[in-house]
């Protein structure tokens, strides 16, 4: 099978799994309810035009930025917070599927190929910094350096990598800023206690405890620094997670398309979006959603 078969079969899969097993309908079902956040659904529109491509994941770098990754080139399109289009970069690299968007401190984007089994880290200017995995061969819940549909990164402070291998595999792999491997948390698929049906998302809070998206159980598994489980939360997981100030939590969900706002477990506020796959929190407490399979970003922002 050459490459752009492998592309096509690879993009259906993974089609699959942002949808959940069956189609889901043009809308989530929580379209319209009442909630603490005004809802625009025209973001980014006004200067680059309607979107001309799945918007798969939005991310935010806390100084301005709003990073869209689409799943067409070019790949990264880049606003201010009102919107307004900036500029865009693809890079030098073809993406199978371009499902995840994170910027670290650097400013450089970090971007997961899920059909490709890579993730691959650039500079401002789409420049190729490094590449984790082996692109186009898949591994195995127990290689170090190889992943099956990878879907999102997440960058510590320290500058520690941690990587969601879970559209196939079942567990986060962590890495040293050099790309060196630290450990595998995770790695059996189940609905047991720290066990996946499949990963989609991590993040960090202060603690350094390690929160992961178990979306196919609708829940978020929590483990300490060392990768032994904790606790888990019982709340749909299946789009992006970010720790905020106070350790308040937000996880996106797809298929119910809302934002569970959390702190210790505990529901502090659901804020709603269409197909709220891509997910990103900006520090004034403003969220974006992106739409995966859609065409579609969505500003929250909190009512007064």
């Amino acid at each position: 099978m050459n490459y752009r078969q492998i592309k096509l079969v690879s993009t259906l899969l993974l089609g699959l799994c942002t949808n959940g097993v069956m189609a889901q309908p043009e809308d989530s079902p929580n379209q319209n309810p009442e909630q603490n956040y005004s809802q625009d659904n025209q973001w980014g529109q006004s200067s680059a035009g309607p979107w001309d491509g799945s918007t798969s994941w939005i991310t935010v770098d806390g100084k301005g930025l709003v990073y869209v990754l689409v799943r067409i080139k070019p790949y990264v399109r880049i606003f201010d917070r009102e919107g307004t289009f900036l500029r865009s970069w693809s890079g030098s690299d073809e993406l199978g599927s371009a499902h995840s968007i994170t910027i670290d401190k650097e400013d450089n984007a970090w971007i997961s190929d899920s059909a490709r089994h890579v993730i691959r880290k650039y500079n401002t200017d789409g420049d190729l910094l490094m590449t984790l995995g082996i692109a186009d061969q898949p591994g195995d819940n127990s290689s170090r350096d190889k992943f099956n549909q990878p879907n999102h990164v997440y960058i510590a402070d320290n500058g520690d990598i941690y990587i969601s291998d879970g559209y196939v595999n079942s567990r986060v792999v962590h890495f040293n800023p050099a790309g060196e491997f630290i450990r595998s948390i995770g790695g059996v698929k189940g609905s047991g206690p720290g066990e996946f049906q499949a990963v989609h998302g991590v993040a960090l809070d202060s603690k350094g405890n390690i929160l992961i998206n178990d979306s196919e159980n609708f829940r978020v598994n929590i483990f300490d620094a060392q990768g032994n489980y904790l606790e888990t939360w019982p709340y749909p997981s299946r789009g992006g997670i970010e720790v905020r100030e106070n350790d308040v939590v937000y996880i996106s969900d797809v298929n119910e398309g809302r934002v569970s706002i959390v702190r210790n477990g505990e529901l502090l506020d659901t804020a709603y979006a269409p197909r709220a796959h891509g997910l990103a929190v900006d520090s004034d407490g403003t969220i974006y959603t992106s739409g995966a399979s859609r065409k579609n970003v969505y500003k929250l922002t909190p009512k007064d």
